[in-house]
């Protein structure tokens, strides 16, 4: 067990006393307000860095960021090293994603304290949210492989209850470090003035086309992705991809920024892998195709895992922030789609699955869209595992207007399958289902226990004026977080408008969407 016992130091430095300007009582005080005083008591006053003066809550805030930088900087320095400590494959293929999780989580901090950028509220909630889910998803691969686990708490408790910590105090406030300047209103900051003609046209000109029978610069997404590093500065690069099946695994990394995927149509483009964690991936990993970086646009693709029913195999994981995905299908069973992290918005999409097909925890919005339940291995299928651990993180599942069903090619056998709308993943599991059109597949109670009923008080699950034979709520589940919501205005709280502020940065992508209910 080397390799964990070495994990277990990555959050554990040589510290000098210092208090920095401040009264241990001061600090003391401020910690007190978090739900975590202990540790944040310990690195504020145990830490060689000058925080400088804690007066007001931005300085507060501010002194938490940079430890909080600090220790993830720590634990990603340390992780680096652990690769050749690997004793066998499954570890390996965890060290990999703790190391990459590492590495997005210091990016994610660093744009909260970047002096160039203005950093809002909602960004920074956004971003910590990220940074959190990160360090979950890792602890997630021991899970799937087996790999012991039992120093995961001295692994990640430092960096995630610091974390916890600042964004209960982010919650609610003003924006701290100003709000966005008055030139990315309407627009990400990414869009630059050339782009927008461009990116509101109907048919974007591609900058690289994609065709497997060779009738184009490249026969693989692959191939025209490594492209991308000709282009000058960030701006959007749109790759067309033509018709056919691409056999690929496609990782789009952090720094690949502003890509557009655009094929021929569901069914005519579609790309397809085939990894999953009974073959040997950690459910992070099986993803046929998985982006990070910002602003990803994809159109008219379907995404394919073809692993079977019998395990975790996503077809489609993304942590890209003001990310957007219009007309694709997403197919699978187990794990389908993978809304990991950040804000994303989905749109006349097809989305196919058994268990827990659309999880996560980004803040996500699902509009106009078929979600079809599929004969699976077991009597029990679930729409949602959404995977909210902490009450402050920005992040849920909203599915709004769209059409819950039996998959085209099962409505005989899955009306036999009891059907239910999720279960909660985390503790403080978050979806709602607004003014969708619910089947006659799903359970009366509506809703599925993990397991664990604690979670049943803390989770925040909803429907709102649903139509259809399955929409009733009458023998829906007593649950305290269970709500069968009658107000406007609480609906409201989970559109595009206000869930993921998509009418600041989706007119750009030129996929259609609806604001409010």
């Amino acid at each position: 067990m080397k390799i964990l016992l070495f994990l277990a130091t990555l959050f554990v430095g040589v510290f000098h006393p210092c208090v920095c300007g401040n009264t241990k009582s001061e600090i003391a005080s401020w910690c007190s307000q978090t739900p975590h005083p202990q540790p944040c008591i310990h690195f504020l006053t145990n830490t060689n860095s000058n925080h400088g003066s804690i007066k007001q809550k931005p300085d507060f805030l501010k002194a938490l960021l940079k430890v909080i930088l600090d220790r993830a900087e720590h634990a990603r320095s340390n992780t680096q090293t652990l690769g050749s400590q690997c004793r066998n494959d499954k570890e390996k293929a965890v060290w990999a994603d703790c190391l990459e999780l590492y590495e997005n989580t210091v990016m994610n901090i660093n744009r909260t304290v970047d002096p160039d950028h203005k950093c809002s509220q909602v960004d920074m909630q956004t971003w910590l949210s990220t940074a959190l889910t990160n360090l979950d998803t890792c602890e997630s691969g021991l899970e799937d492989l087996g790999v012991s686990g039992h120093m995961w708490p001295l692994m990640s408790n430092n960096v995630s209850a610091l974390i916890s910590n600042t964004l209960a105090m982010n919650e609610g406030g003003e924006s701290v470090f100003g709000a966005p300047s008055p030139n990315n209103i309407g627009f990400p900051a990414w869009v630059k003035p050339g782009d927008r003609k461009l990116l509101q046209s109907k048919t974007p000109k591609a900058d690289v086309v994609v065709d497997k029978d060779g009738s184009a610069a490249y026969k693989t997404i692959g191939a025209a992705l490594a492209s991308t590093g000709k282009r000058s500065g960030s701006r959007r690069y749109v790759i067309h991809v033509k018709a056919g099946v691409y056999k690929e695994n496609i990782d789009i990394g952090s720094k690949l920024k502003n890509i557009m995927l655009v094929g021929d149509g569901i069914g005519k483009t579609i790309i397809t892998g085939s990894k999953s964690v009974r073959g040997g991936s950690t459910t992070y990993k099986s993803a046929t195709l998985a982006v990070v970086g910002d602003g990803f646009i994809c159109r008219g693709i379907t995404i394919k895992n073809t692993a079977g029913p019998k395990s975790q195999a996503v077809a489609f994981r993304s942590g890209s922030d003001l990310s957007a995905f219009y007309q694709c299908s997403f197919e699978g069973y187990q794990d389908t789609l993978y809304a990991h992290s950040n804000r994303q918005f989905y749109r006349q999409c097809d989305i196919y699955g058994t268990i827990d097909f659309i999880f996560g925890n980004a803040a996500a919005v699902f509009q106009n869209c078929n979600i079809y339940s599929r004969k699976g291995p077991t009597k029990t299928n679930t729409l949602t595992a959404q995977g909210r651990s902490d009450k402050n993180q920005n992040t849920g599942i909203s599915i709004h207007n769209c059409r819950i069903t039996a998959a085209p090619n099962d409505h005989k056998d899955v009306p036999r399958v009891r059907t239910y709308l999720g279960r909660p993943w985390r503790p403080y599991s978050r979806t709602v289902f607004m003014r969708s059109n619910l089947d006659k597949l799903i359970d009366p109670e509506g809703w599925m226990s993990w397991g664990d009923d604690s979670a049943l008080k803390t989770l925040y699950y909803g429907e709102y004026k649903n139509t259809g034979l399955g929409s009733s709520t009458s023998k829906r589940v007593d649950w305290k977080g269970f709500h069968v919501i009658t107000s406007g205005a609480e609906a409201t709280k989970f559109t595009v408008r206000k869930f993921i502020n998509g009418g600041n940065w989706l007119p750009a992508t030129n996929v259609p969407f609806t604001s409010g209910l």
